[in-house]
């Protein structure tokens, strides 16, 4: 895989990077499409919810990394960010900017969540380019190997580092094809996004379109985690983002069924 795309003196840019800058400007584009035709504030509201979605997005994913970890020290490394802890500071800082902006109501989520979407589909390419949150070993015809991976592939980093089962008979060195979940996310964020922006033009009670896509989204997230190599799977089988892809998905639900049922308030 690509570790690094260009060096200016001591500054380096990887895909990664690469990547999540696009999906900051394809963020920006869908939000402010999705907010003219919600008839919310301007390209300047725009900007200061995608800057406090971005700002708040990234500590968040660090805060998270290091906490689930136990270790402070991971906040000074490039890499380590996980999506539910920038979910959950990201959203937060969207919401203080929306009060404070007067933007706060129902249709903020129907403009905001495809736009998440979307940028979440884009951001997981780069995941995918570095050899990041890779899957289990797979014979499927298309498994992918990640000889510069984060670990690299090998059958010894994936038993020491995710405790996969791997036969004994397998020499550690072995580098072996795993599930490319980072490209399985992408491809069901932006048939997320789509179904979002689809949904967008229907007649429906305000809020619950954004819901259901944030749904759709944790769903999602619940289903790739059985294929990912992690080793964080502390509530028995389950992993800590399936536990809190679970709780979302229930707290989704009860939001759409409560908007379906009184859907004047926008």
């Amino acid at each position: 895989m690509i570790q690094e795309l260009v060096r200016i003196g001591p500054i380096s840019i990887s895909p990664f990077g690469l990547s999540m800058v696009l999906a900051f400007l394809a963020a920006y584009w869908q939000l402010g499409r999705s907010m003219r035709q919600h008839g919310l504030g301007s390209a300047d509201d725009a900007g200061a919810i995608l800057f406090a979605a971005g700002a708040g997005g990234l500590v968040g994913a660090k805060l998270y990394y290091a906490a689930l970890y136990r270790d402070w020290g991971l906040l000074l490394e490039r890499w380590g960010f996980v999506w539910y802890g920038g979910f959950a500071l990201g959203a937060a800082a969207v919401l203080f900017v929306a009060r404070r902006r007067g933007l706060f109501s129902w249709r903020l989520i129907d403009a905001t969540v495809p736009a998440m979407a979307l940028g979440y589909g884009v951001g997981r390419v780069g995941c995918f380019l570095v050899g990041d949150d890779y899957g289990v070993p797979t014979d499927l015809p298309w498994g992918v190997r990640f000889p510069v991976g984060l670990p690299p592939s090998q059958a010894g980093w994936l038993r020491s580092e995710f405790g996969v089962e791997i036969p004994e008979s397998v020499p550690d060195a072995e580098l072996l094809a795993v599930h490319p979940t980072q490209l399985y996310e992408a491809a069901l964020a932006i048939v997320i996004w789509r179904v979002a922006v689809a949904g967008s033009t229907r007649a429906r009670a305000a809020g619950v379109t954004g819901l259901v896509a944030l749904a759709l989204l944790a769903a999602e997230r619940f289903a790739v985690e059985f294929l990912r190599a992690k080793d964080d799977r502390f509530l028995g089988p389950l992993t800590v983002a399936q536990g809190v892809s679970l709780a979302l998905l229930a707290v989704c639900l009860v939001l759409i069924g409560r908007r379906r049922a009184s859907p004047e308030a926008g």
